[in-house]
């Protein structure tokens, strides 16, 4: 069972919050937090695996919480999903500098939250797809020269990079290349290494700016 803590300013959306992700298999919201302040106190106190955070809240806002459980030099870093009604490419790059694991827009739909969750909680990422496909047109062209990998690529971990670009998450990566979902993570790990990236935008630039997708 996946355990989410919830942080919006708006009882509202907690509520719908609550009840789609209480709706799907596997998935258990152990609190609500109406501050940044007590989305931080609540982490720290319920332990939850995934926390849904809205980016615009009172006391603290959602990227400074985030930055507080899952930023760098954070010993147990929670795994954080950011969710927004704000369509902004600056609140994409600052949530993954502060350590977000996923970014959604509040329209995103039952499957695709679900999705994030699940992803957040196995170590992967998901960046809401609309929000994805634009970065990478915005900013890939005029991103620096792409890197060059420290060692080439191997025929594999080529598959794996253009996957990360068409937005698919570990797991869909293990199904469409018919290999585990360790050996998904292993090819990551190399890649980032090989390239220097950060995270998957970063590795999805690349391949963009490189033609590869």
């Amino acid at each position: 069972m996946i355990r989410v803590l919830i942080a919006d300013d708006q009882e509202i959306v907690r509520t719908g919050l609550r009840m789609i992700l209480d709706a799907q298999p596997g998935i258990e919201v152990v609190g609500e937090a109406a501050t940044g302040l007590e989305a931080v106190r609540l982490a720290r106190e319920l332990q939850p695996d995934v926390g849904l955070f809205d980016i615009r809240m009172p006391e603290l806002d959602g990227l400074e919480a985030t930055k507080r459980l899952a930023g760098p030099g954070v010993a147990e870093p929670l795994a954080i999903v950011v969710i927004t009604t704000f369509d902004l490419d600056e609140y994409v790059h600052e949530a993954l500098r502060a350590g977000a694991r996923g970014f959604l827009l509040k329209d995103a739909g039952p499957a695709l939250l679900a999705q994030a969750v699940h992803a957040a909680a196995s170590g992967d990422s998901l960046i809401d797809p609309a929000v994805n496909v634009r970065l990478l047109e915005t900013y890939a062209d005029a991103a620096p020269a792409p890197a060059r990998p420290v060692e080439p690529l191997t025929r594999r971990e080529e598959e794996v990079v253009r996957a990360v670009a068409r937005g698919l998450t570990n797991a869909e990566i293990a199904a469409a290349l018919h290999i585990s979902l360790g050996t998904v993570k292993a090819h990551l790990a190399a890649i980032m290494l090989k390239l220097q990236a950060r995270n998957r935008v970063e590795l999805a630039m690349w391949a963009y700016q490189t033609r590869r997708v």
